[in-house]
């Protein structure tokens, strides 16, 4: 809200003034929908969205900005949005946008199967026969034994090279290598103009349902049908 170098407030501050949804939904859907190997072999099919009321910035702007600033003629979007999908296959997905409460830092990025779980930002597993108990995470240190034998090919190669140049612990870099690396070898990237229009629309649609209770709304398949056909991402070397 502060923010004057990219416009006062950045994109955000007038999204919230304007809008009530899930402002921001592709920084935690990307990732899980790779997971769950959308738009190759499943995609999403419909979704229900609601949001808290608006609180967090208005009390915020009341204390930090003049009675005449802009942010004082109030806002909108609510302080937490949650949107759940059903994918075709018939599996569910929670998308929440947490953006103003006072919560410590994580993504909840969490996937759960059949047999275990795994959640990241901070990193925790159970797996049913492998893990002493379902009812409790391993977490820290007992993570190693899971790392040194699952680790990503691609950080094993490019991990400490990552972490030195940063960017959400390495994160950022580690993307923006594999692309000028797809790029360079002819490669297709791990993300696509369909992913891209379906993890966007979600934005848009949260939007609609909010508006309307949490009326279900259907998710366009961009890919026309080439859902069934694509082949999942895998595991990149």
């Amino acid at each position: 809200m502060h923010q004057v170098e990219r416009g006062t407030g950045s994109w955000r501050t007038p999204h919230y003034q304007k809008r009530n949804g899930n402002l921001y939904p592709t920084h935690g859907l990307g990732p899980v929908a790779q997971y769950m190997n959308i738009n190759r072999g499943d995609r999403m099919d419909y979704m229900s969205s609601i949001s808290s009321k608006s609180k967090v910035r208005a009390v915020y702007a009341k204390q930090n900005f003049p009675a005449d600033h802009k942010w004082n003629t109030g806002f909108e979007c609510g302080d937490i949005n949650t949107t759940i999908v059903r994918t075709v296959m018939g599996r569910s997905m929670m998308i929440q946008w947490d953006e103003n409460s006072p919560r410590p830092y994580t993504r909840h990025n969490m996937i759960t199967g059949t047999r275990g779980l795994w959640a990241g930002f901070p990193g925790r597993i159970t797996i049913e026969g492998r893990s002493p108990s379902t009812h409790s995470y391993e977490q820290g240190d007992d993570l190693k034994k899971w790392y040194d034998e699952y680790e990503h090919p691609l950080w094993r190669k490019q991990g400490e090279l990552a972490q030195k140049m940063g960017g959400h612990g390495g994160g950022d870099f580690l993307m923006i290598w594999r692309i000028i690396y797809c790029l360079r070898n002819g490669e297709p990237l791990d993300q696509d103009v369909y992913d891209a229009a379906a993890w966007s629309c979600i934005f848009p649609l949260s939007e609609y349902s909010v508006a309307n209770r949490g009326a279900s709304v259907d998710i366009p398949d961009f890919t026309r049908g080439k859902w069934k056909t694509m082949k999942p991402l895998g595991i990149v070397e």
